[in-house]
């Protein structure tokens, strides 16, 4: 009896003093007739550390730790770290940057004037104090001076205060500045067109792999608000679920991405159906009385179901890899930006870029690096990039004319970079290349049954010519609504005797071992003509680019 007594009065030392326990409700979860033990920190690390990302993956999903459980102090910095670009996070930086920003450390009397990114009606505390909430403020206000190219972010304020229960406040930035600034995983959206981009993602998919809630919803919907609804998807999971839930989602959250909230969001549209099919269910009778919109928030914020149910409802949906929901989000954004579809506006924010142009400090990036481009053609192929990719410089990964002609070298150098940019000069002085959305270590994947894929790469990658013609050659998937063959599917391949790009019908750019000689040729993966003159060619240069932080 005294352990048990000694285990209640314990169980909120985990929460930091900027957290009000007070109103923490205690952990309800389904009994379980099998008591699994649950798994500690060391041994979650030691499979991090060992590079053993699936078996982690798996236990955060299925490991119900309770919400007071001090495991979480430890295990979100580790799974935020991972994903940090620069895993040196200098001790100290962050109160340089607060006395940089105020002038001080000490909590300030008066409210901070928050980063324009910040949506004050999702500003979620959570059970956070009144000091609590002014350190959530400091957080995001040294975030925003940190990395000004956050336009529009409405998820980083919510995500602040959700990281702050279960840490100090160093440690919260350091985490946050780690998933903000991820390029393998995408957390939070930076700019209000991607912001657009996910709430259609998550419509795309949910009428693709939850069709049946899909159509429930649009049916409880009048007229033009089936679509509409989906719009709020993010802030059914961060402003509707209970806390408990919430944590056991962030859990996840933290090593898989912003798929994990996708997923969630699913699940509550299919647990929302199954509790609304019966017409006298107080659901039904909310969305009578209130509309959907009131009736899906309270099902949310009352949720029948334990947060162990949520998760095995929300990846229990198949169909869902993170390559196909990578591709649904790539297609949905080209769709967008070339619509110039942004709520009406038809100004859009280019990161760190004016008029879409590059920023001087890549100009002469460039300028002292490449044997290829001049500043006019920068300007032209700047302007194609993928918006995200603006706020980052180049960096020169690879030449010819430094590190040799060696496909060797070039693994060596480019292998682990995404995304990279490949220029090629050749004899005749033609100047082409390609965007490449994927990693080129991507070559030694293999598929379930253990064979090596032959293509990879998503739907973002493009081909370009700089001379002596401009174009811009897309993949032919991007046109909305288009169905394409498996064949116009063939982005990228690679081995240890040659590099292609572009497939089906032809090789729109194939490069030998040496990286010496090559030839083109119409392809169907983006319906472009050769983009030289002969097809085949001798390469004077090639360069490869890769972005870097700013």
């Amino acid at each position: 009896m005294l352990s048990v007594l000694e285990e209640e009065s314990d169980i909120y030392e985990v929460f930091p003093p900027h957290v009000d326990t007070s109103e923490i409700p205690s952990q309800q979860d389904s009994p379980s007739s099998r008591k699994i033990p649950l798994k500690s920190y060391e041994e979650i690390d030691t499979l991090l550390d060992c590079g053993k990302k699936r078996e982690v993956k798996i236990i955060l999903r299925e490991n119900c730790w309770p919400t007071h459980s001090t495991i979480r102090s430890q295990l979100w910095p580790r799974l935020c770290h991972q994903h940090a670009p620069d895993k040196s996070m200098q001790e100290g930086f962050y109160w340089d940057l607060v006395n940089q920003l105020f002038g001080t450390t000490e909590l300030p009397d008066k409210g901070i004037l928050l980063p324009q990114f910040v949506e004050n009606q999702h500003k979620h505390y959570y059970h956070l104090t009144k000091a609590g909430i002014k350190v959530a403020d400091r957080i995001v206000c040294v975030l925003g001076f940190a990395l000004p190219d956050i336009t529009y972010s409405p998820m980083v304020y919510p995500i602040t205060a959700l990281l702050l229960h279960f840490m100090t406040e160093e440690e919260c930035y350091n985490c946050l500045a780690s998933i903000v600034s991820s390029k393998d995983i995408m957390f939070i959206t930076q700019t209000k067109q991607l912001h657009e981009v996910t709430w259609r993602t998550v419509m795309h998919i949910s009428r693709k792999h939850i069709k049946s809630a899909a159509v429930s919803l649009s049916r409880q919907c009048p007229n033009s608000r089936s679509e509409r609804i989906y719009m709020d998807w993010i802030w059914w999971v961060l402003q509707g679920l209970p806390f408990n839930h919430l944590v056991r989602v962030m859990d996840t959250y933290l090593h898989e991405g912003i798929k994990v909230f996708y997923r969630i969001s699913m699940a509550i549209l299919v647990l929302f159906q199954k509790y609304t099919s019966d017409v006298n269910s107080r659901w039904s009778k909310e969305i009578q009385e209130n509309g959907i919109d009131s009736a899906l928030h309270s099902f949310c914020s009352q949720i029948p179901v334990s947060p162990r149910k949520l998760l095995r409802v929300a990846f229990g949906i198949r169909g869902l890899s993170s390559k196909y929901i990578r591709r649904v989000f790539v297609k949905t954004e080209m769709t967008l930006k070339s619509r110039e579809v942004l709520n009406g506006s038809r100004q859009l924010l280019r990161s760190r870029s004016s008029e879409n142009l590059p920023t001087s400090q890549s100009q002469i990036n460039i300028q002292m690096m490449s044997h290829t481009l001049t500043i006019r053609e920068l300007f032209t192929l700047w302007s194609w990039l993928p918006m995200r990719i603006t706020m980052y410089q180049p960096v020169l990964l690879y030449t010819t004319e430094e590190h040799g002609c060696s496909l060797t070298t070039f693994y060596i150098r480019v292998e682990q970079h995404e995304p990279t940019l490949l220029m090629i000069k050749t004899c005749n002085n033609e100047v082409f290349g390609a965007y490449c959305s994927s990693r080129w270590v991507e070559r030694n994947q293999k598929d379930e049954r253990g064979n090596r894929n032959a293509y990879f790469g998503t739907g973002e990658t493009f081909l370009f010519s700089l001379y002596p013609e401009r174009a811009k050659y897309p993949w032919v998937g991007m046109d909305d609504g288009k169905s394409v063959h498996h064949a116009a599917e063939l982005f990228m391949a690679a081995d240890t005797k040659m590099i292609t790009i572009g497939g089906g019908d032809g090789q729109a750019i194939w490069m030998d071992e040496n990286i010496r000689f090559g030839k083109t040729d119409r392809c169907l993966t983006f319906n472009n003509p050769p983009l030289c003159q002969g097809r085949d060619f001798e390469i004077r240069v090639l360069e490869v680019y890769g972005f870097g932080t700013a």
